[in-house]
């Protein structure tokens, strides 16, 4: 009889790595709204399950922690059993021999610090205070609560006009949306629960694509007021365009020649053509939006005067401004910020890097369009340079793996130290120090440290830095609005404190963030403007909404939008991603699970049809 032998997983192995799977994949898609205390109770059972037993405080601890957070839920607790159960899981995660109850622990320990209030309603009012006011994880995660369901079901139908009008009630750029989203409606999708998610935003972009132009929209009936909006982005057009349906003359007030902000000065045109975003700002305008473009507030007109001209005011510029790396040689030729390069290109001046080492700084979304842009140009080699892991870059991973299919090159853990320029003072290359990932930080990401290797040589002639962006605050200040570390100080309602009938939302407010943060803000202000001019309109949309199919959805594999093949990407801006087919978008439409219908979506909250 042999000593040893191959070891081959069991079934049973076999059947629970399957379940562990689908348990993560139901995890991953859990959506908000959800009862937090619930939650941490099952995942602590969870987490009790793995433990090997030995220790007490696994073994004894976590299961007398499960029973306490069950008396809360089960209202048969009082406030002093919240603390009973900090204080024990404060003792677990302190004598626990091994990583799997302190992390057990500490997990409870975050969740009765983080929402302690969620504790005490239960206990005495005996409810959640998570109500399910949006049940349909899709549209709740989406900033602008966007009826996804409903225009994926209309794309089945192949009612793709209805479709675009639907999208627009809460989001006039649903084309260029459909091109650029983050598409946070994907993470959170139900379909992941069986498969993978539903390509929304694909379907969102063969809807566009496939839909007639629009007749211009109807208005209310004229209010007599007039609104400024500072900023033609995204956020600024949102809000002129539904001010404008409410019946109030809106005047747009845009720095730049044309309409779009980072839309239109901060995206390549591989990514969203010009035409695809003009369809969506020539409509808005058909709303009776006026613009006024190549008008610096500061410089042409006083924040001053246009508080005296007008009922209400709504800031919404752009973060603009770049953000300087502080290092030795900075000002040396040839370093471009990111937006600056973007926003000369956007307006008909194109660099030539034809042959050229190009380093880019950074590693968002806009460190990512750098890159490629890069290339583009002319580029003979460029070179990512990030301080952290690529796994921890903020930009989408699918711009990330892009930029590396087009053959740029991502170098992680390398902090910039000094850029090195040549006698006639150009940039001649870039010095990193080599990092080595840390400790956690409060933003849940693992923060890198200077390892102890010799400093890096980068040979470039360019360096083009995207290290973050920043707004021209100075003529808001001078009528006394607050900012903070750059960003416009405003309450929820996104009215600025203190400051008669002004209002300001988007990246003026928030920082650089994305196209339909950008877009919710803008709705957000038009409603609260709106109430603050003394009305109370309603957006709707008539459209309606195909019912569900009561048919079986069996797993099946997620349709990805293809790029285009090019064995030469230098001086090609033309768009780069292909649109679905028709029967890939009959497929995937098919794909969703219509939470809007089934589930909780048909008893609690169900569809908003207006706002």
């Amino acid at each position: 009889m042999s000593r040893l032998s191959i070891e081959t997983p069991g079934r049973a192995q076999t059947v629970l790595s399957w379940l562990s799977r689908d348990m993560e994949r139901r995890i991953s898609a859990s959506s908000s709204g959800l009862c937090p205390v619930d939650m941490s109770l099952n995942f602590l059972r969870l987490c009790h399950a793995q433990t090997c037993g030995k220790c007490v405080p696994c073994r004894v601890g976590l299961n007398q922690l499960a029973i306490l957070i069950e008396q809360v839920l089960d209202r048969t607790a009082t406030l002093e059993t919240i603390d009973l159960i900090e204080s024990t899981a404060q003792v677990i995660a302190d004598s626990a021999d091994c990583a799997i109850g302190y992390e057990a622990a500490h997990m409870v320990l975050r969740g009765v610090r983080g929402f302690r209030e969620d504790y005490e309603e239960h206990v005495v009012h005996g409810r959640c205070i998570c109500g399910l006011s949006h049940p349909v994880p899709c549209v709740s995660v989406c900033p602008a609560h966007v009826d996804v369901p409903g225009y994926v079901a209309l794309v089945r139908e192949e009612r793709y006009d209805d479709a675009v009008r639907l999208i627009r009630k809460d989001n006039p750029f649903p084309s260029a949306c459909a091109y650029v989203c983050e598409h946070p409606c994907e993470a959170q999708c139900r379909r992941r629960m069986v498969d993978d998610a539903v390509n929304i935003c694909g379907l969102k972009r063969f809807a566009v694509d496939h839909a007639a132009p629009a007749a211009p929209p109807e208005r209310a009936a004229d209010t007599g007021k007039t609104v400024a909006v500072i900023g033609g982005g995204p956020g600024g057009m949102t809000a002129a365009y539904y001010l404008s349906l409410m019946g109030h003359q809106v005047t747009v007030y845009e720095q730049r020649p044309k309409l779009g902000g980072m839309l239109r000065y901060g995206i390549p045109d591989y990514r969203l053509p010009q035409e695809i975003l003009d369809r969506d700002i020539d409509h808005i305008l058909s709303a009776g939006v006026r613009v006024h473009t190549g008008v610096s507030i500061g410089r042409d007109l006083t924040m001053e005067d246009i508080q005296k001209s007008f009922d209400a005011v709504y800031i919404a510029i752009g973060a603009h401004n770049d953000k300087k790396l502080g290092l030795e040689g900075e000002d040396s030729q040839n370093v471009i910020s990111a937006v600056e390069l973007l926003r000369g290109i956007g307006e008909g001046q194109v660099p030539d890097f034809t042959g050229k080492k190009v380093c880019v700084i950074g590693g968002g979304n806009v460190s990512m369009d750098a890159t490629r842009t890069a290339l583009r140009l002319g580029a003979d080699s460029v070179t990512c340079v990030y301080r952290r892991r690529v796994e921890d870059m903020t930009a989408l991973s699918e711009e990330i793996e892009e930029a590396m299919a087009e053959g740029c090159q991502i170098l992680p853990l390398q902090a910039p130290a000094r850029i090195e320029a040549d006698e006639e003072g150009k940039v001649a290359a870039l010095w990193t120090q080599p990092q080595i990932i840390s400790r956690y930080g409060r933003d849940g990401r693992p923060t890198p440290a200077g390892a102890q290797t010799k400093e890096f040589r980068i040979p470039c002639d360019y360096v083009i830095v995207a290290i973050g962006q920043a707004i021209e605050a100075q003529p808001f200040e001078a009528v006394g609005i607050a900012t903070r570390r750059g960003a416009i100080q405003t309450d929820l309602t996104s009215s600025v404190p203190g400051v008669d009938n002004v209002f300001a939302g988007g990246d003026a407010v928030s920082g650089p963030a994305t196209v339909i943060r950008a877009v919710a803000a803008g709705k957000v202000a038009a409603a609260n403007i709106d109430n603050y001019l003394g009305f109370d309109h309603k957006i709707r949309c008539d459209v309606e909404i195909p019912p569900a199919h009561m048919t079986n959805t069996p797993p099946c594999g997620r349709v990805n939008l293809k790029n285009r093949h090019l064995s030469c990407y230098s001086g090609d801006f033309s768009l780069l991603k292909e649109g679905m087919t028709l029967e890939e978008a009959q497929q995937e439409a098919s794909r969703c699970l219509r939470c809007d219908h089934f589930g909780y979506g048909i008893f609690k909250g169900g569809r908003n049809t207006e706002w």
